[in-house]
């Protein structure tokens, strides 16, 4: 769960530190007081896009810091699979934004901003308008009816996307392949020519190193040999002379000390490695020889050798594999008739293959849709759409796909009489987000997030809908850590938690604060909602009932 939020110098917020309880977490505050500013601290430390404007203005960076504590084991082991290794199950997410760039860090390293979205993935999950309005995309609706069927429906598109991952390739290998005469003719020649080029060549696997290295030896003889005759020169002439003096002069007082013999015999191994060196520079010089026909030989060869490295590739491997690959080429344009037919009934196979595994798909995915749309149903009616007809259509499309041959839409209708409609045609924004809520209440037993974020939630409702809203907000956080930013009293007065956003605002500045409330500032908050510009007693017992009720609601369900 996300235990703590700390945002300095972040817009309106010059710096602020909050901890989360483990359950339902709201957030309230007057409009303008910077609740999105404080949702949009979130995203960003999650990895969304920031841009320098955020940047306040006390000093010339904003920071935002969040932590994170994992539970569930499999959810640790899929951070771990991120190369991010969690401190006793802690996540610390951090970025520092500056005029150019963001400094991103996850316990204290620094990650690119790709691996700090994978990691906060696998801890939170933030429902705001732009994810309500998701459920308008049908590949979303055939998303949640697979993720509902789990482990099953995944084995079962792994699958069906390697067998289509064949399939077009095979498929785009015989359109391809699909040339008239002509031009196939050319293409044999093409290939004729490259087998003929290649083969004629005769490469060895040593060669192309080696002829380089023998090709530089012999176009600089004259270089070496004269350089080397001017080593040899110094060595016997000079070194050797002066070593050979030198041992004379030790013999000479070699009697007076004894220590004297180690220099000695230091002295005429120096003269041996001397004598070895000069006798093997010698023999060298001798056995070198420099043939201007055999430069001329080397020199085309290797040309030819450059010339096969920019066309087939670097090595001599990648040359022969080239050199194989045109052969099978020519080999099936041979027999091209029979080739094809051959590429034909693979196809074939492949297609029977993957209409069978598609067909076994929509089967489990019917099976699976029918239990998840009475699912939704009931939660939907919990959340009084008091005459839903909810229905989750699957239809067959032309052609496959990497997820089978399926089309899944969500049908609705809210009111008597009328017609299922695609979702996106009947659904307001409010009911948008009630469809999304009971869809989260539904998985909540299953969904390894442990956190979830919704903002806007309370869009467009009001009355009892609100109060069933708050009631599904509530078991919610019996199940997961919720962080609901809300306008109604009803979701307000069932908080465990509770944190009203302030902005504090003087002559010369303005800046968005938060504050944990207590039992008694709970109900004065709520006061503050129901009441508007006046709040009289009859609001404030009105807030007192409102949350005894919430709390009691609670107990009833534990």
């Amino acid at each position: 769960m996300l235990t703590n939020l700390h945002v300095k110098n972040f817009a309106l917020i010059d710096e602020i530190d909050i901890d989360f309880g483990s359950r339902l977490n709201i957030l309230t505050g007057e409009t303008g007081a910077g609740k999105s500013i404080l949702i949009g601290s979130i995203s960003i430390a999650l990895g969304a896009r920031v841009s320098p404007d955020i940047i306040g203005r006390n000093g010339e960076y904003a920071m935002v810091q969040i932590v994170f504590q994992i539970d569930n084991e499999e959810t640790l082991e899929q951070i771990r699979e991120l190369d991010v290794e969690p401190e006793d199950g802690q996540i610390v997410i951090s970025r520092k934004i500056t005029g150019n760039r963001s400094i991103n860090k996850i316990n204290g390293e620094s990650v690119p901003v790709s691996i700090i979205r994978k990691v906060a993935a696998r801890c939170i999950d933030i429902h705001g308008q732009h994810e309500h309005q998701s459920l308008l995309n049908c590949d979303r609706h055939k998303e949640i009816v697979d993720e509902y069927g789990g482990e099953k429906t995944l084995s079962m598109k792994t699958e069906i996307a390697s067998l289509y991952k064949k399939y077009i390739s095979l498929k785009k290998e015989i359109d391809a392949e699909s040339v008239s005469e002509e031009e196939r003719a050319r293409q044999i020649g093409f290939l004729q020519y490259e087998q003929e080029e290649i083969t004629k060549a005769a490469l060895k696997p040593e060669e192309m190193d080696s002829l380089e290295e023998e090709f530089t030896r012999a176009s600089h003889a004259g270089t070496i040999v004269e350089k080397l005759g001017e080593v040899y020169s110094l060595s016997t002439e000079t070194a050797l002379s002066a070593v050979s003096h030198g041992l004379r002069r030790l013999s000479e007082i070699q009697s007076l000390d004894a220590r004297l013999s180690d220099f000695t015999e230091q002295f005429m191994q120096i003269e041996g490695l001397l004598g070895d060196f000069n006798r093997e520079v010698s023999s060298y010089m001798e056995d070198f020889t420099f043939d201007e026909n055999e430069l001329i030989q080397m020199q085309n060869r290797l040309d030819l050798i450059h010339s096969l490295q920019s066309k087939y590739g670097e090595s001599y491997d990648d040359i022969m594999a080239h050199l194989r690959t045109v052969e099978e080429k020519l080999e099936q344009y041979a027999d091209f008739e029979n080739y094809r037919q051959r590429q034909q009934e693979k196809l074939t196979e492949l297609e029977s293959a993957l209409t069978k595994q598609c067909e076994k798909l929509s089967a489990y995915r019917k099976k699976t849709a029918d239990k998840l749309q009475k699912e939704i149903t009931q939660a939907l009616e919990d959340l009084n759409f008091a005459h839903v007809d909810f229905e989750i259509q699957i239809t067959s499309k032309d052609g496959f796909a990497a997820d089978g041959k399926d089309n899944v839409e969500f049908m609705i209708a809210t009111n008597p009489g009328e017609q299922r409609r695609s979702l996106g045609k009947v659904a307001s924004g409010g009911e948008l987000s009630r469809i999304m809520l009971a869809i989260k209440s539904v998985f909540a037993d299953s969904d390894q997030i442990e956190t979830l974020i919704f903002d806007e939630i309370d869009t467009g409702i009001s009355g009892r809908t609100a109060q069933k809203v708050s009631e599904k907000m509530g078991l919610l956080g019996m199940k997961h850590q919720v962080i609901c930013i809300t306008h109604l009293a009803q979701i307000a007065a069932m908080a465990d938690c509770h944190y009203v956003i302030e902005k504090k605002v003087n002559e010369k500045s303005s800046a968005t604060t938060i504050r944990s409330l207590d039992a008694e500032e709970m109900e004065e908050e709520l006061a503050r909602i129901l009441g508007g510009v006046e709040i009289t007693d009859a609001v404030k017992q009105n807030a007192h009932e409102m949350k005894k009720m919430a709390e009691e609601l609670k107990q009833s369900r534990k």
